[in-house]
């Protein structure tokens, strides 16, 4: 519920130049991403590599970091050895939690590397590596980590990371937005943490900031909250108790958001937000369908109610 899709869209993400071989490390780094959503024979081709190539494959997700570092004369060696060993190391652990929980009801490791590049995005422990405003790129990156080693190397079923949207998930996007939104709206507002904003976009500035959204707000998040953690939650402790573990976890990772203190009106709203958000990934077990709620709250607060 972070709400920024639009906001981003509609002023200068940057203030350096743009590069060319920045043009070419946010390519790299959006690929892996991409073909997983669009072309899941992808993810597939890699997991008939053989194991050592599936182990090193990571690595090269040093190679966005090296163009844009070296671009802007801040390249180091720590970062790059971290963003060269990180994936690697990711992939090795989630191949040995492969092997020791096939049932895939969820080890202590794949919740170890769900803290970990949480914890990395949320607190920014890596985006100091990076030009300024460019922080994006490892978020992006951490993401793909993330993406290759639970479903190339783990393997991890029922996570629906599809995006080739149907319509049963705009049905129930829509659906969970509906009910959600008046209760938000209702308590935002008598919180004071929501304020009525009488303004009318173009429709291609609300529909393109609805797109962005999707794809770089919604999408990365809810693949970590629900595809990967309320998935792995619910083989331990059910349904019920995942969705609200799930959710409580979401609103307490927007405990730092437009605020330098604990924004308790935001980590409540996102909390309920992740209620809906997970409903409607379980009903489908599609990361689209939570998506569409996600993205279409988002831009609905980022237009009228911010």
């Amino acid at each position: 519920m972070r709400g920024i899709g639009v906001e981003l869209f509609s002023k200068p993400v940057v203030n350096l130049p743009i590069h060319a071989p920045v043009v070419i490390a946010a390519l790299l780094t959006l690929l892996p991403f991409l073909f997983a959503a669009f072309w899941p024979r992808s993810v597939e081709a890699a997991q008939r590599m053989p194991l050592s190539a599936r182990m090193a494959t990571p690595a090269l997700l040093c190679v966005p970091y090296a163009m844009v570092a070296i671009s802007y004369g801040q390249f180091r060696w720590n970062w790059f050895v971290l963003y060269l060993l990180l994936p690697v190391f990711i992939s090795l652990l989630l191949n040995r939690a492969s092997l020791a929980d096939p049932e895939q009801r969820g080890s202590w490791r794949d919740f170890l590397i769900l803290a970990v590049l949480g914890l990395a995005v949320d607190l920014r422990w890596f985006e100091s590596a990076w030009p300024l405003r460019f922080g994006v790129f490892n978020k992006m990156l951490l993401l793909d980590a993330g993406i290759y080693g639970f479903l190339a190397i783990r393997r991890l079923s029922g996570v629906g990371f599809d995006l080739r949207l149907r319509l049963a998930d705009l049905r129930v996007g829509g659906r969970e937005l509906a009910i959600y939104a008046p209760i938000a709206i209702v308590l935002g507002l008598a919180l004071g943490f929501l304020h009525v904003h009488a303004y009318i976009p173009s429709v291609s500035h609300a529909v393109l900031g609805w797109i962005f959204t999707f794809l770089f707000i919604a999408v990365p998040e809810e693949l970590f909250f629900r595809g990967w953690m309320q998935n792995l939650l619910e083989r331990r402790v059910g349904a019920r108790w995942a969705l609200v573990i799930t959710a409580v976890l979401f609103g307490l990772s927007h405990f730092n958001k437009r605020a330098l203190h604990f924004n308790w009106r935001y980590v409540l709203l996102a909390a309920l937000a992740g209620v809906f958000y997970g409903r409607a990934w379980h009903q489908q077990r599609r990361i689209g369908a939570s998506a569409v709620t996600h993205a279409s709250v988002d831009t609905l607060w980022s237009l009228w109610l911010r």
